[in-house]
């Protein structure tokens, strides 16, 4: 688990969405959650600097290396668990994520575009509906409205965080990988159309 925490964070940094230490990806295996450390170069991370914290976020296993702390978003990371019984979350501070919370801060909406199929639960014709929450100082601030937006948007895998980013989770890494993926090409196509006037 930890080998593939540290091979997500590198490939998530090739598409922007780990840069400048940012975003990163957790991954629960029964009771036990693997989490990158905060505020490290993620392409960098090691498999030995892997946490390891149960559901209520108390640390189970801690890096050697004293120096490395636990992400700032195990809070965000844990509401996705506790309340959606989530596998993996993966957040990303996807450059397009951010923008789309700017052009719709009320929330995300988007319908009839093929990548809409690979969203749990939707189809091409479905309206896809991501909330947005507002931005803070601190990420740990975010645990409120996060859990908020979670428990009133049952069939959103994804709260998007304003200027930030996003946070996406799915019932194993592969999923919440695939819908991350999706997510994101609907922000960019929506960003598109919305730039060329569509």
């Amino acid at each position: 688990m930890r080998e593939l925490i540290v091979e997500l964070c590198r490939h998530f940094y090739t598409l922007g969405w780990c840069t400048g230490t940012g975003g990163g990806i957790s991954i629960r295996e029964g009771n036990q959650i693997f989490m990158a450390p905060s505020g490290v170069q993620k392409e960098r991370i090691l498999p030995e600097d892997i946490f390891v914290v149960d559901l209520a976020g108390n640390v189970l296993e801690a890096p050697a290396n004293t120096r490395l702390k636990l992400t700032a978003c195990s809070p965000l990371f844990l509401a996705a668990m506790n309340h959606r019984d989530a596998g993996a979350v993966i957040h990303s501070h996807s450059i397009e994520a951010a923008v789309a919370t700017k052009l719709w801060p009320e929330g995300f909406r988007i319908t009839e575009v093929e990548m809409i199929k690979g969203l749990r639960g939707y189809g091409y014709y479905d309206t896809v509906h991501v909330p947005v929450i507002p931005n803070t100082a601190h990420e740990c601030d975010l645990a409120d409205s996060m859990t908020e937006a979670i428990l009133a948007n049952p069939h959103s895998d994804a709260v998007m965080v304003e200027n930030h980013g996003i946070y996406v989770w799915g019932r194993d890494w592969q999923q919440a990988k695939t819908q991350a993926e999706c997510l994101d090409y609907l922000f960019r196509y929506a960003v598109r159309m919305h730039q060329v006037g569509l």
